[in-house]
């Protein structure tokens, strides 16, 4: 009878895959594209050539080029910053500069996620009257809060002068306005600036030097075909192309490989920061304070904290977020459900009880630091801003950086362009002279004094252990310990 059974789920077993057999298409691995009846992973050019594809026949594939002294991806905090500063050198010298900003957001500012506390040592430098000229920072810091938490309660920990955390003389601002004012005054002096424009693919000169950047294709179908309305995307030509693109651009990553920018430092170690902006009970709106926490619900082995600012934008508003390193080794921890932990937490819930969320929004980090700079400098370009990592972890701010690098490529490439005895040995400007004014500017102090502080995390103590260090050595030393910690790892 045992016999017999086992026959019978054997022949089962057969008919159910000979079923199967009959319905499901083959799964075809080494010849994906040879056989109709398997979809395409993707349809992307790079993936899957044009001239291979019949449907492309015909099509017109010439793009048209325009020329610029200086090309700008990224219209964000250091690409508009580098665009104002070189036409305010234009000006002052009486020079004409073609200075164009190619930017993917519909509208500059767009793609900023509101909320953030701005240093003002930047825009100090770089327009010492923005206070009349309507700049929207209107909430200054006026009380600063820290604290460790637990599952219930709530430790405070004191800020002290000179601590990373403390903010006084910075502003609480919706990223995204400050953006756009930004991009309202590069405008004003005489900056062309292109939104809806991603910069798609980097152009090289034949001495392999970088000649400018090629904008998107339009009118694509979702299969990779081209429609009626399809137009070739144009390619702007400069004499220097700044990437601005922010943390983890696809052409950064190309022109890491390209001129191996990454081959005298640390890999790159990345954070992603979940952020929100809520309408709260007006009686509990506090504008101008900041709280920030460490703890709960991460454990002391996972690198992250939270933050909540209250806006004064005419409107109770507060806006919140949660930043947790990825480099956290528990597999199945999800930073979106710690998020929605943390708010439930006791004294983050009593805020937000009654409130609405209004936008939301997540956005990566470079958290590497000193120690994971890349060459910044190759020929025909530079890299400015988040692209390459300018970011102050400990403070959690990285705005005031990526526009002081910003301004300086700027003042190192008008410096090159205008120079009228100039001897290129390529085609594109090669600006060396960038990297050393970064190395004499307060950027670079600045984060060498806090490379300790986020590879200090990687311990037995985890969290309590990197707020040990940062309180014995920054505090005494301000980063003039004569070492300098790795980060844990390859990421």
């Amino acid at each position: 009878e045992l016999l017999s059974r086992c026959a019978a789920q054997l022949e089962c077993i057969r008919a159910l895959k000979a079923v199967r057999a009959e319905h499901v298409a083959p799964q075809v691995y080494s010849t994906r594209w040879s056989s109709s009846t398997v979809p395409r992973i993707t349809t992307h050019y790079t993936v899957y050539p044009r001239d291979k594809d019949p449907r492309w026949e015909g099509m017109e594939m010439e793009r048209f080029a325009d020329e610029a002294d200086v090309v700008i991806v990224g219209g964000g905090p250091a690409g508009l910053s580098a665009a104002i500063r070189l036409k305010q050198l234009a000006n002052q010298h009486e020079k004409e500069l073609r200075v164009c900003v190619v930017e993917k957001a519909s509208q500059i500012g767009a793609h900023t996620l509101s909320g953030a506390c701005l240093e003002p040592t930047a825009l100090n430098e770089l327009i010492p009257d923005w206070k009349e000229r309507g700049a929207p920072l209107n909430t200054p810091v006026t009380e600063d809060k820290f604290a460790i938490l637990t599952e219930k309660y709530r430790i405070p920990v004191p800020i002290l002068p000179g601590l990373p955390m403390n903010n006084h003389g910075n502003y609480l601002v919706r990223l995204g306005h400050f953006v756009r004012w930004l991009g309202e005054q590069a405008e004003e002096l005489g900056v062309e600036l292109y939104p809806g424009y991603a910069a798609a693919e980097v152009l090289f000169h034949e001495d392999g030097s970088v000649k400018g950047i090629a904008t998107n294709d339009v009118g694509i179908g979702k299969d990779g075909s081209p429609k009626d309305v399809f137009e070739r995307g144009m390619e702007l030509h400069a004499k220097v192309t700044l990437f601005g693109e922010g943390c983890h651009g696809h052409l950064a990553k190309q022109l890491y490989k390209q001129f191996n920018l990454r081959e005298n430092c640390e890999p790159q170690t990345y954070a992603i920061g979940l952020k929100e902006l809520w309408v709260i009970d007006e009686k509990k709106w506090r504008p101008g304070r900041t709280e920030h926490s460490v703890g709960w619900p991460l454990n002391r082995n996972t690198y992250g904290g939270s933050f909540l600012y209250h806006l004064n934008e005419g409107e109770p508003l507060v806006a919140l977020g949660f930043v947790v390193g990825l480099d956290y080794t528990n597999p199945y921890l999800s930073p979106f459900r710690e998020f929605q932990r943390w708010k439930h937490h006791p004294s983050i819930m009593s805020t937000l009880e009654g409130g609405n969320r209004i936008a939301y929004g997540a956005r990566a980090l470079n958290e590497g630091g000193f120690q994971s700079i890349p060459k910044l400098t190759f020929p025909g370009g530079m890299l400015i801003g988040c692209s390459p990592g300018f970011m102050n972890v400990p403070k959690i701010k990285g705005t005031h950086t990526a526009m002081k690098s910003g301004m300086l490529a700027a003042e190192t490439a008008f410096s090159k362009i205008t120079d009228e005895n100039l001897q290129s040995e390529t085609a594109g400007l090669y600006i060396p002279e960038y990297k050393e004014a970064l190395e004499k500017s307060w950027i670079w102090k600045e984060l060498y004094a806090v490379r300790n502080i986020r590879p200090s995390f990687h311990n037995y103590f985890g969290l309590y252990g990197g707020m040990l260090y940062t309180g014995i050595f920054y505090w005494f030393l301000r980063g003039k310990e004569p070492w300098t910690l790795k980060h844990n790892g390859k990421k």
